[in-house]
């Protein structure tokens, strides 16, 4: 990035502690706890969580080192990570964007980009949910550090996604992408996450991670479709044909991923984001 400095917002220290415990067989699920336990906010919003409908379990869970062995470390990983970015967002300025419909149009595209990852077999699929969760998140940064610039460029692209990109590179130097980007590698995620973020528009020029581009690209192409539904045919029309050939999809599997993302939506999004209300 260039021509302007942009401040990084910073994660909670729990989110580091655990990405570095993680690979470490030394530790348990008690001790993964014990550091959650010292957040009481944080441990509330989890247990809240894992006891939801989505998981479903049939006893309570109350206490986070069993949310740990039932769900799983990685899962509760990702789900600290969720809340967290959640939480970190919640103070941007309403006059240029709508928080809810923000995390609505985002959970939307994590949810979609899980269910497509699972559709094409990849490995550790919840890793393209926390994608699909975050392809956005640089616009936040942009929004609140260059509000001026920001209310220009949304004006003057008319809300079109490449065109605000096109806009805030000459604008600003760097697009929210770029920011995006930057953001997930300063918080020490894997570079599938913020590669498939840099080249989501234009996932032919992802180097290693092409496939997750492929998937965020089509995530975040579904997610903006307005109800009720169009036609299949003519939704794949609109599909870029290298990434519908990369992810080896037919038009079957796209009506079979709308309909269980429909499905999930909204209780995931009662879920990571419980103050808002979407209708």
């Amino acid at each position: 990035m260039n021509h302007q400095t942009i401040e990084l917002f910073s994660l909670p220290d729990t989110f580091f502690q655990l990405s570095k415990m993680l690979n470490d067989p030394r530790y348990t699920a008690d001790d993964f706890g014990y550091v959650i336990s010292k957040d009481p906010a944080l441990s509330i919003r989890l247990l809240k969580i894992v006891n939801s409908p989505y998981y479903g379990f049939p006893s309570r869970i109350d206490t986070i080192s069993r949310a740990i062995t039932i769900v799983g470390i990685d899962d509760l990983q990702n789900l600290i990570l969720a809340t967290s970015v959640v939480d970190t967002f919640d103070s941007i300025p309403d006059d240029l964007v709508d928080m809810t419909s923000f995390w609505f149009r985002s959970v939307n595209c994590a949810v979609i980009a899980k269910i497509l990852a699972e559709k094409c077999a990849v490995l550790h699929a919840e890793r393209l949910f926390i994608a699909g969760l975050l392809h956005d998140i640089g616009s936040l940064i942009i929004y609140s550090q260059f509000p001026e610039e920001s209310k220009k460029i949304l004006e003057n692209s008319n809300y079109d996604r490449q065109q605000i990109v096109t806009l805030e590179n000459q604008m600003i130097g760097f697009s929210h992408i770029d920011v995006g980007a930057e953001l997930l590698k300063h918080w020490g995620l894997p570079d599938s996450l913020s590669e498939g973020v840099k080249h989501y528009m234009e996932p032919e020029k992802a180097d290693q991670y092409i496939f997750d581009a492929c998937i965020l690209n089509l995530a975040a192409f579904l997610c903006d479709l307005v109800a009720p539904f169009e036609k299949i045919a003519e939704i794949v029309e609109k599909i870029s044909k290298q990434v519908f050939s990369t992810l080896s999809i037919n038009n079957e599997d796209i009506e079979e991923i709308l309909l269980k993302s429909e499905q999930e939506l909204s209780l995931v999004f009662s879920m990571l984001v419980p103050n808002q209300n979407f209708t």
